[in-house]
Parts: structure tokens; sequence; C-alpha cells
């Protein structure tokens, strides 16, 4: 269980617990069993694995942030500034006159600057802490710093990287700039990719478009994301191509065809914890969806234990690049 959803429903249950709504919108859903006795929580998460998560609990929820106001409205915001202060300004355009804004996360992310900040707007505030996590929440009273929580707000739009025609958002991998292990995979790949490709994590599609854009003989391109915040934004980057399709997938899970080329930086984060292991799954799932005599591209950190992975997998793969940080390895399917 996460433990800075634990600490976020005290609020509900500690010493002056605040009482149960009969309304409530949670930004960042994740279930958890004293939500069977909340009667008209809604849920909004965009990340495929909790969201899933979500829907097994049989708790309602919605693909888009709704509109509308609410007596309360939980958060589980993500771990960077922008996209933690967008998370309030998020809460505080759906709050009720009245209403109640909570919020809990890590201390390892800043959970204590980050009440700071909210206090900042809201006036006063409340907190508790445990689980190495910090819960906070305040009131609407009327004499709340609305420019504030507009500049926040301003956080959640979509925005051109500098220099680049690219959209993207606060909270998806990469908001501000060009991935450089990205750009070492897009460095070295042929302009003769064709056939099925997929791109593995996608994310707001640079691999993708660039990929689409040196090889015009790629048939098909399958789009894979876990974050629908990132896959939103690569619709935008790849829009009017009709060779894309856009999956909000997680790739874990394996992948529902088989292709001729595979594209990937796979992540190895999963909320604020490192996870080797994810990269490993990506990897799994590549070898098994390749067509024999199909193609993976993969950058990844160099320190990172992939090539044990790829050989379990059946693959025979070569490094062709490397710096400082990121290595690029081209693996190919024989058997």
């Amino acid at each position: 269980m996460n433990p800075a959803l634990e600490t976020l429903l005290l609020a509900f249950s500690g010493s002056d617990p605040l009482p149960v709504p009969d309304r409530a919108l949670f930004i960042g859903a994740e279930p958890h069993p004293d939500f069977a006795t909340w009667p008209g929580l809604t849920g909004w998460q965009p990340i495929k694995h909790r969201a899933e998560g979500w829907d097994k609990a049989g708790l309602t929820r919605v693909d888009d942030l709704p509109e509308g106001r609410w007596p309360v409205v939980l958060v589980l915001p993500g771990k960077s500034r922008d996209e933690v202060l967008a998370s309030f300004a998020m809460a505080r355009a759906r709050l009720e006159p009245g209403g109640t804004l909570v919020a809990a996360m890590p201390n390892t992310i800043g959970a204590g600057r980050f009440e700071k900040n909210l206090a900042k707007a809201t006036g006063s505030i409340r907190s508790i802490q445990k689980n190495k996590c910090r819960a906070f929440y305040a009131t609407e009273d009327g004499s709340w710093d609305e420019t504030l929580f507009a500049e926040w707000y301003e956080l959640t739009l979509s925005h051109q990287i500098p220099g680049t025609d690219y959209t993207t958002r606060a909270g998806i991998f990469s908001s501000e700039h060009i991935d450089p292990g990205s750009k070492m995979l897009v460095d070295h790949l042929p302009g003769n990719l064709s056939g099925r490709v997929a791109d593995l994590g996608g994310g707001w599609g640079f691999l993708s478009a660039e990929a689409l854009r040196r090889s015009p003989k790629i048939k098909e391109l399958d789009l894979f994301e876990s974050d629908a915040r990132a896959l939103d934004c690569a619709r935008l980057n790849l829009t009017g191509d009709a060779r894309v399709s856009y999956h909000w997938h997680d790739v874990v899970n394996g992948l529902p065809g088989s292709y001729d080329v595979i594209l990937m930086n796979p992540p190895f984060h999963t909320g604020h914890a490192t996870r080797i292991d994810l990269g490993k799954a990506f990897i799994k799932t590549a070898a098994a969806s390749l067509r024999r005599g199909g193609v993976l591209y993969l950058v990844a950190n160099r320190q990172l234990p992939y090539e044990a992975v790829l050989e379990e997998g059946g693959l025979t793969f070569r490094r062709v690049a490397e710096d400082k940080t990121y290595k690029l390895i081209i693996a190919e399917k024989r058997g």
C-alpha cells in the first residue's frame, strides 16, 4: 500500500478527523479498502497500471479530469515541482466554496516544501506526519490567494519545448527538453526502417516522430505509453500521420501484435522508486514481440544490466554507441 495514501487517509480517521464526504474527487487516484465506505468517490488516474488497480477495486473512474465542483478533492501528486503545483491548481479549480483540499506525498520528494507552498496560497493549513510522508489540508474560506493558484494553473497547460515544435506538459517524462538518451538513439537510426514498428514507452512521441520522418517505408507504427497525458501530447506531435496508432497500455503485460522493428528508451522508475526490473520487463516484451529477423533499438543508462536479458530473450546484440551516461544497443531476433 502506498504510504502517502495511508497518511492521507489519517485526515479522515485520526484525532479531530474530517468527515467522509458524500462526494469527493481524487486526483492521482489509488485504491484503498477504506474507500469502500465512501459513497460518491470519483477517481482520475492517468497511469495505466494504477488506473487498472482502481478499476479492479470497483471504484468509479473517469478517463479525463472532469469539470464541476466537489466538497472534498484529494490529491496524490507526482514528484516534479511543476506537476505538484499544477495538481494543487487542478484541485482548487474543482473545489466547492467551503470545500477542503487534501494532499499527501513522501518526505523524500519535498513534502514539507510543498506544504509551505500550499499554506502560502491558503493562509492556514493542517498537517499530519507519518509513514515518512506528510498529509496536509486546507478548507476554503474566501481568503485564498487566487492569483497564486492561477499562476500554478498555467503549469497544467501544454507547452512547446524551446527550439522545437514538440508539445509536452508538466509531469510527463522529459517535459522540458529532448531526453539525451532518446537523442542518441535517433542519431543512430537508419533511414531504411520498414514494415511494422513499435515504440515502447513512447512518451510524447519523439522517437516515433523522428523514425517516421527518416523512414518513409514504415508501413505502420504503434506507440505504446502508460501515461495518458504523454499519449495526448504524442497525438499532437504526430498529428496527420495516418501510419500511427496510439495505445494507452502497460508494456510489461505484453503486446497485442508482432513487429519488424521495436524502438525503446525503457523507464526504470515507478513513481518515486528505482525499478531496474521495469526495464528488464520491457526487453522481455520486445523479445517476445519481434518477428524473426526483427531488430530492437535500445538506449539505456550505461550501468543497467540489460545485456543478460537480451541473451535470455534469444537476441543477438551489439553495442554501437556510448557516452558517459548512455549506451545504445542494436539487437536482432534470429531464432
